[in-house]
């Protein structure tokens, strides 16, 4: 998949945060009127005390939840750990694994935020404006804003606001369980984010889409760190954690 250019990476804090309030200009959330029958799921996992971060991406059909593709990768972070500026730690391997995604989906579903940020420019927004795709940030804890507790069955949902403007929906995904936190990233209205999260939604309290990338890159870290255990080593090259990769995938 190709990948637009629209910034550096190894940019300081303040740059980066410039780089937001910028590009979120150019951000379109009305009704995407496309069908959306495919969704590409993506999760990141680190350690906060390495700069190691490994990215999932699951390309699912929301029919009959087949997986249609998957991509790993694994890079070393140049940035921070900074809240509300994440994107610039977890984007560019999350662009290294969709390079690698010949079946280009319909939707991206983010573990993280849209805009439901303070500056309303979360991983979604940026990964979906970079790779010019719907996208939708469905994350499982709350970044900014108040809202109601939704009803304790499937599909409830209430208005999640910031600044006296909506920024997101609280969707229960399953009877009785936590709800998530779903923002438009890019080319998505609120409804048809909800509409789409709650189709891609089974027995779990997250969709199935960035279920699998969860379950997939934690495996994929934990090997790792098994395997750089066994050798004796604080760190392997990223070569050799691509290997691991590729074997957690199969």
């Amino acid at each position: 998949m190709n990948v637009r250019r629209l910034h550096r990476w190894d940019v300081p804090p303040a740059e980066a945060t410039r780089i937001q309030q910028v590009l979120r200009r150019r951000l379109n959330v009305k009704d995407y009127r496309g069908a959306i029958d495919t969704v590409a799921g993506l999760d990141v996992s680190y350690d906060k005390r390495s700069s190691t971060v490994y990215a999932v991406v699951i390309v699912i059909h929301l029919k009959d939840r087949q997986i249609l593709e998957t991509a790993t990768a694994v890079s070393q972070a140049t940035f921070p750990y900074i809240p509300g500026l994440l994107s610039f730690r977890e984007a560019p391997v999350v662009l290294k694994a969709f390079k690698q995604i010949h079946h280009r989906p319909d939707c991206l579903l983010c573990d993280g935020q849209g805009i439901a940020h303070p500056r309303r420019f979360g991983l979604a927004c940026h990964l979906g404006l970079l790779l010019d795709l719907p996208s939708i940030g469905c994350a499982k804890s709350l970044l900014v804003g108040k809202y109601r507790e939704p009803a304790q069955h499937r599909g409830s949902s209430q208005i999640l606001y910031h600044k006296g403007d909506q920024v997101g929906i609280i969707l229960r995904t399953r009877d009785g369980v936590e709800p998530v936190y779903i923002s438009p990233g890019y080319r998505m209205s609120f409804d048809r984010a909800r509409k789409v999260v709650l189709r891609a939604s089974g027995g779990y309290r997250l969709p199935e889409p960035t279920r699998q990338a969860h379950l997939l890159v934690n495996a994929l870290r934990q090997h790792a760190n098994r395997s750089a255990l066994k050798s004796h080593r604080s760190s392997g090259s990223e070569r050799s954690v691509e290997t691991i990769a590729r074997r957690v995938q199969r």
